[in-house]
């Protein structure tokens, strides 16, 4: 059922999930909430702000005035001490009064149209629905690249033997379908692959949008916090993991093995280069 407030566009019967946390800028949050409400053609019904433990004293203000400010409903859900993006996402959709949630991350922007995009498919029967999405460094008008996700369950599946299918800060899904496979579930830094790969094993519906209906905001460190020993080990794990269920063959988690491992402890510098350029698929517009 769709409501039309007379002092906002419209909304639709779906929660916006926000975490936030003491490592988030303030002014940043604010471009990620207005960009995902306030500018909308298709605005959220309510907004369930999760903040991850305490926060700086400027963050708390923006957070307060953001209550006060917006157009719709927001509930605050404050955690009494940081407990990692997982348990903060979890805690977050058992606080949304919808069945349709639309993840959004404190520091990206949304176009104005992306809800409404997505809306429409979820509207058909999807249970998933993500989008591509434009890197940007620090003006979110200038991409650095851009992530085109594949389309079609088949072309969805096939890449998800190998790569993330879906550009997690893009999601929009039906709690339903996130309760059937457990919801989040802790895995290092690829709980959303993780999620991913199980909703697309249980049937789920799922879709992307190949055009970039979000700016992601990349930070100097966030190569070099793709790679490492611990990634790599918890990229072994997820292959093991994926191999068990049957999802991927010997023949792939040897492959995967070997090349997605090394891939974790290369230099951030070169795996810069290759993730824009080889594995996100080749990305139009990178600058590298």
């Amino acid at each position: 059922m769709r409501n039309t407030p007379s002092t906002a566009g419209p909304t639709e019967e779906f929660s916006l999930l926000l975490p936030v946390y003491a490592g988030d800028n303030a002014s940043f949050v604010r471009l990620a909430f207005e960009s995902s409400v306030d500018q909308q053609t298709l605005r959220p019904a309510e907004a369930v702000i999760v903040q991850d433990g305490p926060v700086p004293e400027e963050l708390e203000r923006e957070l307060a005035r953001i209550e006060t400010a917006s157009p719709i409903p927001v509930k605050r859900v404050q955690l009494a001490q940081n407990v990692g993006l997982t348990e903060a996402l979890n805690r977050g959709l058992d606080a949304c009064a919808y069945a349709v949630v639309a993840r959004m991350d404190a520091d990206d922007v949304s176009v104005p149209d992306r809800f409404e995009r997505q809306w429409a498919l979820i509207d058909q029967g999807y249970d998933l629905v993500g989008t591509g999405m434009a890197e940007f460094e620090s003006d979110p008008a200038v991409a650095a690249a851009v992530r085109i996700p594949p389309v079609g369950a088949v072309r969805i599946r096939d890449h998800a033997r190998t790569h993330n299918p879906f550009n997690h800060p893009t999601m929009m899904y039906r709690v339903a379908a996130l309760d059937r496979v457990g919801r989040y579930q802790p895995f290092g830094k690829m709980e959303d692959y993780w999620l991913g790969i199980r909703l697309i094993d249980s049937g789920a519906r799922v879709e992307n949008i190949p055009e970039p209906l979000l700016r992601y905001r990349v930070g100097a460190g966030a190569f070099a916090r793709r790679g490492g020993w611990a990634e790599a080990r918890t990229e072994w794990r997820l292959q093991g993991e994926l191999r068990r269920m049957g999802f991927i063959t010997r023949g792939e988690y040897l492959r995967n093995v070997v090349m997605k491992g090394a891939y974790r402890l290369l230099p951030a510098r070169v795996k810069r280069v290759l993730f824009r350029g080889l594995v996100s698929g080749g990305l139009p517009g990178d600058r590298g």
